[in-house]
């Protein structure tokens, strides 16, 4: 049975996990929520150097853009309750990697949605700001989400918290993230996907030892 940090309680044992958890299921929601309708949008990506969206297309890219700093606060909530799950015991290079990848990737995520939200009032969106919002999201941001991946896997499997399929599934979504995600459309939901499945094994570990 793994040990508790000094000075956490029982109560507050049980409650981190959950609240990981909890968060970990509304962050992978919104941002696959969000994903769809971009993708929806804009079937094509980031297009050439002019692009024509119907109504339907705007509405859609425009709720993404306002479901992204929803998704982001829930990401950094689910970061905070994993990194003090882990207590005193968390390795250094590790959770650096883990809190700087995580940051990194939530700026991305904002900066893409405010380059998409700046374009959507014109016309013609403009070739700049979408092939920018959508190499931020992509090129990037995609890959800071693959180091944490790895980053989480890594910490979840040294303190006893994943099992090994479930580690060994972060370390293969991570590579996808890392060597494909900027050029296969639709891998980007590996990411929510992953999250997603992280929290519900998270949750039913805690009432596993209410």
């Amino acid at each position: 049975m793994r040990q508790r940090p000094p000075g956490t309680s029982r109560q507050q044992s049980l409650e981190t996990p959950r609240a990981a958890g909890l968060a970990g299921i509304v962050f992978a929601l919104l941002l696959a929520a969000a994903i769809v309708l971009v993708r929806i949008g804009l079937p094509s990506g980031a297009g050439g150097d002019t692009l024509d969206m119907d109504q339907g297309q705007r509405n859609a890219v425009a709720t993404a853009v306002e479901l992204v700093p929803f998704a982001g606060i829930a990401f950094l909530w689910f970061m905070g309750a994993l990194r003090a799950h882990t207590g005193e015991k968390e390795d250094r290079f590790v959770a650096t990697a883990f809190l700087g990848s995580g940051l990194v990737f939530v700026a991305c995520l904002f900066g893409a949605a405010a380059a998409a939200g700046s374009v959507l009032g014109s016309d013609q969106p403009q070739a700049f700001g979408r092939h920018f919002a959508y190499g931020l999201l992509t090129t990037y941001g995609l890959r800071m989400a693959a180091v944490f991946v790895f980053a989480t896997s890594t910490i979840g499997r040294r303190m006893g918290v994943f099992p090994r399929p479930i580690s060994l599934a972060g370390i293969v979504a991570g590579l996808v993230l890392l060597v494909v995600g900027s050029s296969l459309p639709w891998s980007e939901l590996v990411f929510p996907a992953w999250a997603l499945v992280i929290s519900l094994y998270i949750l039913r570990a805690a009432r596993r030892s209410a």
